[in-house]
């Protein structure tokens, strides 16, 4: 968020506060109208745009803000709105002014930073959280399997497959998929919150793919609850027929007619701790070979590999 676009007065940001900002590495553009300012946005969005209310005229500010909330060059661009406590006595309708956050003037360039700072930080967790579930994304993930690698203590990344996702979906379409994507994911919650809260992550890679990461110690047990749990409620997502026969038919990859088990999970975890691995692929790759080999066995069930130094 390096580049920003200051609409309004001169006064709107003081030079010693622009100074500061620059220092830091962010390059400042300032338009004191209107048209300079819907220019900019269209032909070179910036990073963030900081506006005052009443810019230019009646409903400038908002006319701005509309463009920005539009441009399609850069989604979401964070908005700090600036106003006086006067102009707030009047309770503003936010459907108008779908900002980010708001600066009360006066203010000190320190606590301008921090409120980029933040915008910045909001971003990331934003776009890194998978929007069907909610819980972290590939970013958080790689971050949270870097950070256990480091650890001496001894880990298990176990990453979370949903079998027989895709003709399932077939059959019974994607609203009911999505409807197992989140009871997988407040299986998963529940069980790791409940057994093994302390230094654990749960993440969505995407689609019928997660990650769990607990202390060694808790995996079996945190293993053994998601699968029981996850039985438990299977059957909730299954039709009476399909259930009876315990199997559906549908079309592979190859679009060609096939018998296919009910759904299950697939567990394949690998043990972390005392410099048995240095990097987050390493841990994706072996986790993969892992998966391949679960998958081939009939229910859910988990798989661990425990590699010596």
């Amino acid at each position: 968020m390096s580049r920003i676009l200051i609409a309004g007065s001169d006064s709107l940001i003081l030079p010693e506060c622009r100074l500061f900002l620059e220092d830091r590495g962010f390059t400042i553009q300032h338009c004191a109208n209107l048209p300079g300012a819907l220019a900019q946005v269209l032909e070179d969005p910036p990073d963030l745009l900081i506006t005052e209310k009443g810019f230019s005229g009646k409903n400038g500010d908002i006319e701005l803000i509309r463009a920005v909330k539009a441009c399609l060059q850069k989604a979401n661009i964070p908005i700090f709105l600036i106003a006086d406590e006067t102009q707030l006595q009047v309770e503003l309708d936010w459907n108008n002014y779908p900002v980010d956050d708001i600066i009360i003037r006066p203010f000190t360039p320190e606590v301008l930073l921090t409120r980029i700072r933040l915008a910045e930080s909001r971003m990331i967790r934003a776009f890194d959280n998978n929007p069907l579930s909610r819980l972290p994304g590939n970013t958080s993930i790689i971050r949270a399997i870097q950070r256990v690698l480091c650890e001496v203590e001894g880990y298990a990344v176990c990453y979370v497959d949903i079998d027989n996702f895709k003709p399932y979906n077939d059959r019974y379409g994607f609203t009911r998929g999505d409807e197992v994507i989140l009871m997988v994911a407040r299986v998963m919650v529940n069980a790791v919150d409940e057994l093994a809260r302390k230094g654990s992550f749960v993440g969505h890679i995407g689609g019928d793919d997660f990650v769990f990461i607990v202390r060694e110690e808790m995996l079996e047990k945190v293993c053994k609850k998601i699968l029981a749990n996850f039985d438990l409620v299977r059957n909730m997502f299954l039709s009476a027929e399909d259930i009876a026969v315990g199997e559906f038919i549908g079309l592979d990859r190859q679009d060609r007619e096939t018998r296919f088990g009910l759904l299950s999970l697939s567990l394949a975890v690998v043990i972390t701790g005392d410099g048995r691995y240095t990097h987050y692929g390493e841990v994706s790759s072996v986790a993969s070979q892992l998966k391949h080999c679960v998958k081939k066995l009939d229910g859910s069930n988990y798989m661990i590999e425990r590699r010596d130094i």
